[in-house]
């Protein structure tokens, strides 16, 4: 889903606030979005509508899922010296903090294709509130998978619900109440209940916080058990961790750290 109007209000009016002397500056100009480091590019688009919703004319030099590197120029824009010196800071904020989710989850894929061809580095909900869909496309930018974007993607099953009916209960309630076109996700903190979940009825079966090693020992019981459904890994894997989670056969390795601890790409904006 594109950037809307009203996001960019938002962001815009955070920052600005009620009286904005600073950016009282005459005339017109042009400036440019500049790389200070590389990385992979993502943003781009929400730093570009940030600059047209103030009627500045803004061009984005870069597609989502580029490499870039040191000095190269990602973006530029022409209009009101104002309106641009306005939208500056919202627009390099929104670009760094993309690409630096980018560049994690390029890392990460990398590091996956170490060990494993065909397995999915997938982000997770732990987004930040009113970005999620920036970051979400920055995941998708870097080569990974989004994962569900909202509760309404996927039914996941998780301790709590399992700690309140039983994991087959928990399984079949949602599946009595989901539509035929939703997945059902069952998370599992011991091997032995991978196959139990997979039986039950879920389509997805999330190892949670386990070990290299304890991964590996699940999804042999499910391939023993002739499941048909998925195994995931999850729960504080690090990049570095990647290659080692990605050797134990699992489809897909999501990581809540694509997210909430990349840090920001750096960017800088230069006028005239």
């Amino acid at each position: 889903m594109p950037v809307t109007d009203r996001q960019v209000e938002r962001w815009l009016r955070e920052d600005l606030g009620h009286h904005d002397v600073t950016n009282d500056v005459p005339g017109e100009t042009t400036g440019r979005l500049v790389a200070k480091e590389a990385g992979v590019a993502a943003g781009v688009e929400a730093a570009a509508a940030t600059f047209d919703y103030l009627g500045v004319d803004a061009e984005p030099r870069v597609d989502a899922g580029d490499r870039v590197d040191a000095g190269d120029v990602v973006l530029t824009a022409a209009g009101e010296a104002r309106a641009v010196l306005r939208a500056e800071r919202v627009a390099v904020n929104l670009a760094g903090h993309a690409s630096g989710v980018a560049t994690r989850t390029r890392e990460a894929v990398d590091a996956a294709r170490e060990a494993a061809d065909d397995v999915a580095v997938a982000g997770t909900r732990k987004t930040t509130p009113g970005l999620r869909g920036v970051e979400k496309r920055a995941v998708a930018a870097g080569g990974g998978d989004t994962h569900r974007l909202d509760l309404s993607h996927m039914v996941m099953v998780k301790e709590n619900h399992v700690a309140e009916l039983g994991l087959e209960a928990a399984v079949e309630r949602f599946r009595e109440r989901a539509s035929f076109a939703t997945k059902v996700e069952a998370e599992v903190e011991d091997p032995a209940d991978a196959p139990r979940a997979a039986a039950a009825g879920a389509d997805v079966v999330l190892l949670d916080n386990m070990s290299p090693s304890v991964t590996a020992e699940a999804v042999d019981l499910l391939r023993d058990a002739e499941a048909d459904a998925l195994a995931e890994a999850s729960g504080g894997i690090t990049v570095d961790d990647v290659p080692a989670y990605a050797r134990t056969g699992v489809d897909v390795i999501s990581m809540g750290a694509l997210t909430h601890s990349a840090p920001s790409l750096d960017y800088s904006f230069r006028t005239g």
